[in-house]
């Protein structure tokens, strides 16, 4: 029997990094040692209080739908994390809650895309936004872009890509797979240049809080009318709870909620409760204690990578990534991450990933292990690169 499935189904690739995971999970089954620098997850637990939190949440029978938008108090909370950390006045009304950050990116692409229009996104980035787009019958203009622009969009290239189909960009700072962050200037001639074409201005800023060196802004500071990801994941520690919010100009939340509540009804009720805790003292604490960690590993992976040949033309400034050109070893980014994890079990992934530009040359380690665990890596990695050239 034959079956037939949608247009938009077929044309979503696979995330290939996920079929090295399974691969992974399989030799550690065998009882192999694996070294996982492939998954975008921080290694550490949820914090205690955030735990504490929910469980109190599921104790006192908090279990049942919230308002689209999320609870009050917690939209209350990131409205004063706005303030305190970006100096911006952000209101609760413009603050919605979703399921995660993908969920604050679907809010925001049904809110602005028309079927067959597109938004600009930088080439290499993270491949599900594209995938995204199209699900809502939109589509992604990947624009190329190397170190020399830092992989991020810039005036001119927006001004040379747009055409009649364009109707705004979506950017992300810090950026996934290469952890490079927008100054408020760059923020600033984005606004500037989108504004100019009539489109609008999409930000991820799921990486937020993860910077080394400097605390990366926020477009609000710049633009109260751009749209704003976020997530309760990264900084925050809480992936598996699926938690994020959208930032959106007040014009537009009562559409955005009218999609919410045909979508997804409401976020966990059970995960809003336990991130009010989020913005605690003693849990701002614990994050910072882990952004430093971060900063270690990021301190030492990065010249222990470059040393054994890796070209990492950007250090990066956010997230937990290296986004390393490996043409000195391969022109075949998807085998070479292969051989290393069958070889060493070491896991990291390919660029081919992350886009279409340059993406059989690079690949993307996580550095979100322990400095040990990154160490022994490195060994791997030194001894699997002998085994790969003499081969």
């Amino acid at each position: 029997m034959s079956y037939s499935f949608s247009a938009r189904s077929q044309a979503i690739e696979p995330f290939h990094v996920m079929a090295l995971l399974q691969r992974a999970k399989e030799l550690e089954a065998q009882g192999l040692d694996v070294i996982h620098l492939e998954i975008g997850e921080p290694d550490f637990a949820t914090a205690e209080p955030i735990v504490k939190a929910g469980q109190d949440a599921l104790a006192n029978g908090l279990t049942r739908y919230t308002a689209a938008r999320g609870i009050l108090p917690l939209r209350e909370k990131i409205s004063q994390f706005y303030k305190q950390r970006y100096a911006v006045d952000v209101s609760p009304e413009r603050i919605v809650i979703t399921p995660g950050g993908s969920g604050a990116l679907l809010m925001a692409s049904s809110l602005l895309v028309e079927a067959g229009k597109h938004w600009l996104l930088a080439d290499p980035g993270y491949p599900c936004n594209r995938h995204f787009l199209r699900l809502i019958e939109g589509c992604a203009q990947l624009v190329p872009v190397g170190p020399e622009v830092k992989y991020q969009l810039t005036p001119e290239l927006i001004n040379t890509f747009w055409d009649e189909q364009s109707v705004g960009a979506l950017v992300a700072s810090p950026a996934n797979p290469t952890g490079t962050v927008l100054t408020r200037e760059e923020l600033q001639a984005l606004s500037t240049t989108i504004k100019s074409k009539g489109g609008h201005l999409v930000v991820d800023e799921i990486y937020h809080g993860l910077t080394y060196g400097l605390d990366a802004p926020s477009v609000l500071e710049v633009d109260q009318e751009a749209y704003v990801l976020n997530s309760f994941s990264k900084y925050f520690g809480m992936t598996g709870w699926r938690l994020g919010w959208l930032v959106a100009p007040e014009h537009a939340i009562n559409d955005i909620d009218k999609i919410a509540q045909n979508i997804y009804i409401s976020a966990s009720t059970i995960a809003q409760y336990a991130a009010l805790a989020c913005f605690d003292a003693e849990t701002i604490a614990i994050f910072e204690q882990r952004r430093a960690e971060f900063q270690q590993r990021r301190d030492y992976l990065l010249p222990a990578l470059r040393e054994l040949g890796f070209n990492i033309a950007v250090e990066p400034e956010g997230a937990f990534y290296l986004y390393a050109d490996v043409s000195a070893f391969t022109d075949d980014s998807y085998a070479f991450c292969h051989f290393f994890l069958e070889e060493e079990q070491v896991a990291f992934t390919p660029g081919i990933d992350f886009g279409r530009y340059q993406q059989s040359t690079h690949v993307r380690f996580a550095y979100a292990q322990s400095l040990e665990r990154l160490q022994q890596a490195v060994e791997r990695i030194e001894r699997g690169l002998k085994k790969w050239r003499a081969r």
